[in-house]
């Protein structure tokens, strides 16, 4: 275990929307390091959503990713023998990193001929409240839900 908490790298924001949230949600797109590569994929996908909602492409890429975070999730937490799964809040740094990962991981699990088309697809299925990543977000919300009775353990 460490020392002293890692420092947090700053995060430049990218070229075009002036946002370090897209930086983030490319860095977790990309692949091998292929940065450019996967810029392209995100800028392709909000093109096609612009194309099919008629809607600007970043909003809805933004409205997507408040839909897909969670506000609570279970800790597991072992006590006396038994594991306990234990409601807890999400902290706000973890609360994106949940949602951008969940919304990368389901759009490569789409079916569909490039990753900009699935992630185009996801966006939309994500900012609509359908689609697997906002039904992760759920089961999420009704696992917490579920537990509630003993959130008197507390992480």
């Amino acid at each position: 275990m460490r020392k002293a908490q890692a420092k947090k790298l700053p995060l430049a924001p990218d070229a075009r929307y002036n946002d370090k949230q897209v930086t983030r949600f490319v860095n977790n797109i990309m692949w091998q390091g292929k940065k450019s590569g996967a810029f392209n994929i995100f800028y392709d996908a909000l093109a096609k959503v612009n194309k099919q909602t008629n809607e600007e492409g970043y909003e809805v890429w933004k409205r997507a990713l408040s839909n897909v975070t969670p506000s609570v999730e279970v800790r597991s937490r072992r006590i006396g023998g038994a594991t306990f799964q234990i409601p807890a809040e999400v902290r706000a740094d973890r609360k994106i990193s949940l949602s951008i990962k969940w919304m990368v991981k389901y759009s490569r699990d789409r079916n569909g001929r490039s990753m900009a088309d699935k992630l185009a697809n996801e966006i939309v299925a994500a900012s609509k409240g359908e689609g697997a990543a906002f039904k992760k977000k759920e089961d999420t919300h009704r696992m917490a839900e579920a537990n509630k009775a003993f959130s008197h353990f507390k992480v």
